[in-house]
């Protein structure tokens, strides 16, 4: 180990895959990156970006795995060990795409699949052996054996482990790649959950803050597979949003949801924001009447005005934001986005891409990062965003041999 570390480490730069598996569970994003340095003076470039896409058996299997009611021990042992399996597939098809064999990855680094999030002692405290903790599934050793590279993960626990909630984690990434001397940005990432960093004209690490907005296209999928009878598992474009109408009376009674009126730091997920949460309001929005796009285009709304809410209540007050930079598959969803535009008439709502950054690959590309810093033994938590005591090294290593 000592001569592989050490010959990585003296190279100019490494090459990485980062592999990112969101609360959507729509697949595993896998980005090939290059990146010379590191800390938050890393240079980096995206060779490649690959997407695998879950077929719906699987994705009925993990939303079974988060369910404290439908999951057993046995499934989440046996998944641990396919989700590897999965995550390898995708690694070798990242580097193939990019032209480049397996060998030349220096490092993979993966995030796993969260199947469940407890970040603070409240929920912890139902089961008298609860504590705050994570899970993350997709074995390292598992992964490293099948791809022959050394691997790296789980990341979460060690921010947990010195007080942190574990996430949001990709404020560090968003500080390096959005980060501007002149202009203050909100990056805000629509995956399953929404989460934001903010990142004042010139931020300091030690000046990011970050938390989970709430629900991003989590309950908007859902909608439209329950909706389509499972033909279709997202709103392409949002469509179907831009046919309907909100339903501004319950559009109301779902805003009060207790989540938004906790301060940051705060985290959320499929726990809260869930397939159960999902089907409880389609029965109430069928039994008024609403028709599908109705039900779809209220739940984009919904997702649309919990950001814009979060910020005026926690970030616009005290920042000079100019700009909302979108990443994930939000970005796509081009009604999400209008009524984003029209919430924050004081903020340009931009796309990643329209920086120079992958709308989908952002996320991977920051637990490349992460990687990287582990290899260099640097920090790669921001306390101010996750609310941990100090900073920390996170991830685990697993070697192929």
């Amino acid at each position: 180990m000592i001569h592989w570390l050490q010959a990585a480490l003296h190279k100019p730069e490494r090459l990485i895959v980062g592999l990112m598996s969101g609360t959507s569970l729509d697949g595993i994003d896998a980005a090939v990156v290059r990146i010379a340095g590191s800390g938050l003076d890393s240079r980096i470039e995206l060779v490649h970006y690959h997407s695998v896409r879950y077929e719906e058996p699987l994705r009925e299997k993990l939303k079974r795995l988060c369910s404290p009611d439908h999951s057993s021990t046995p499934d989440v042992c046996a998944m641990n060990f396919y989700m590897a399996e999965r995550f390898a597939e995708a690694a070798r098809e990242a580097a193939a795409a990019a032209g480049l064999r397996l060998e030349d990855i220096d490092l993979i680094s993966s995030h796993g699949q969260t199947i469940w999030h407890i970040p603070v002692a409240a929920e912890a405290a139902v089961d008298p052996f609860g504590v705050r903790s994570t899970l993350q599934i997709g074995d390292l050793s598992v992964l490293a054996k099948l791809t022959g590279r050394p691997v790296a993960g789980d990341y979460r626990t060690a921010d947990m482990a010195v007080g942190g909630q574990g996430a949001p984690l990709t404020p560090y990434g968003d500080l390096i790649l959005f980060r501007d001397e002149h202009v203050g940005r909100i990056a805000q990432n629509i995956g399953g959950i929404g989460n934001c960093a903010v990142l004042p004209a010139g931020a300091k690490p030690e000046q990011v803050t970050a938390f989970d907005t709430g629900p991003g296209n989590m309950l908007i999928d859902q909608a439209v597979l329950e909706l389509t009878d499972g033909r279709l598992t997202y709103d392409a474009d949002g469509a179907w949003a831009a046919a309907g109408r909100p339903d501004e009376a319950l559009l109301g009674e779902m805003l009060s949801h207790p989540y938004f009126a906790l301060e940051p730091v705060k985290t959320t997920g499929r726990e809260l924001f869930g397939k159960a949460y999902a089907n409880a309001w389609m029965s109430r929005m069928r039994a008024a009447g609403l028709q599908p796009e109705d039900i779809v285009a209220t739940f984009t709304a919904f997702t649309a005005r919990s950001i814009a809410q979060s910020y005026r209540d926690f970030v616009l007050p005290g920042q000079a934001i100019a700009e909302v930079v979108v990443s994930g598959g939000g970005a796509h969803n081009r009604t999400l986005l209008r009524m984003l535009g029209d919430l924050l008439p004081g903020q340009r709502v931009r796309t990643a891409a329209s920086l120079g950054v992958s709308d989908d690959a952002k996320e991977a590309i920051c637990f490349a990062v992460f990687g990287n810093n582990l290899l260099h033994g640097e920090p790669n938590n921001l306390p101010s965003a996750t609310g941990a005591a100090r900073q920390t090294v996170m991830g685990k290593l697993a070697l192929p041999e």
